[in-house]
């Protein structure tokens, strides 16, 4: 004896076709994210926002004039002697097609070695997806 299987609908409704569950919408995108720090390893004053977006203005949007996106945060990190350092932050997003990936990446490595010279600091984190986007 077989399995018994049982359908039900709401409304009238029948069921929707598999094949039609999910549409795949936008195009292959990369986003990539970089994570600055304010404070200075060396106890000078934490990058402010007007020096911060000026740094935007100056080394980012050239490089990334149809849009990014910048958001506040708070981050932490262990140093090299093992103590948690806490500090704000911003999170630069950055989207691009995924065809310009070789051609944008060495103008985002100028970004963070621009900004580390900068505003001396030890590292500007970057994080990379694939993804697909629609404007």
């Amino acid at each position: 004896m077989g399995t018994p299987v049982a359908y039900a609908t709401l409304g009238g409704e029948s069921a929707p076709a598999a094949h039609s569950a999910a549409t795949v919408r936008g195009k292959a995108f990369i986003e990539t994210r970089l994570f600055f720090g304010t404070e200075r390893p060396d106890g000078g004053p934490e990058v402010t926002d007007r020096q911060f977006l000026a740094f935007v203005d100056r080394e980012v949007t050239p490089s990334f004039p149809d849009g990014l996106t910048i958001q506040e945060g708070r981050g932490q990190w262990r140093d090299s002697h093992g103590v948690i350092e806490r500090e704000r932050s911003y999170e630069l997003i950055l989207l691009y097609p995924a065809s310009e990936a070789r051609l944008r990446d060495p103008r985002i490595e100028r970004i963070r070695e621009a900004y580390e010279k900068a505003y001396a600091q030890d590292s500007v984190a970057r994080l990379e997806e694939p993804i697909r986007a629609d404007f």
